[in-house]
């Protein structure tokens, strides 16, 4: 019940459309977070915990790491054509001629001249995706996809 009234009401505002607006400026990521924030105060039992431990409680994470997740699971659907989408015009897979370290579904990324480049969905998640282990990204299907992730950055990461 007390993950009722954030999941209902609250959290969908701050996901929505969040694997396409993905805010790099500290002011504004520090202004989504101050919302979860505050609204995981509004369970009374948690009201006077640390925001660590109200996310425990509530089995949430940060706004910054949910986007993170949903950015990779939206990469995976794209990199493995599970969306209606040619990936080749978002990503280019590496490519370099030899066994590359990590995984097969490495992607290279182009120069950027611009910050505002760097920010972009398919350069953003370049770095991040190119560090996942292969068990990760050979998943069969999105669910897999996501129950692996979750399992490494449990295990592995400390996420």
């Amino acid at each position: 019940m007390k993950n009722l009234l954030y999941k209902a009401y609250i959290r969908p505002h701050l996901e929505y459309c969040i694997q396409i607006w993905s805010p790099y400026l500290k002011k504004d990521i520090e202004s989504l977070d101050r919302v979860q924030r505050r609204a995981t105060k509004l369970v009374g039992s948690l009201k006077n915990k640390p925001y660590e431990k109200r996310l425990k409680a509530l089995q949430l994470t940060t706004p910054e790491k949910r986007r993170l997740r949903g950015d990779l699971i939206e990469t995976y659907k794209i990199v493995t054509n599970k969306e209606n989408i040619d990936s080749s015009q978002i990503f280019h897979i590496a490519d370099t001629g030899h066994d590359l370290r990590g995984h097969s579904l490495k992607l290279s990324q182009s120069r950027n001249t611009s910050r505002v480049r760097l920010m972009f969905f398919s350069q953003r998640m370049v770095a991040d995706w190119n560090r996942l282990p292969q068990y990760v990204v050979e998943a069969p299907s999105t669910n897999a996809f996501k129950n692996r992730l979750d399992k490494f950055w449990k295990e592995d990461v400390g996420i």
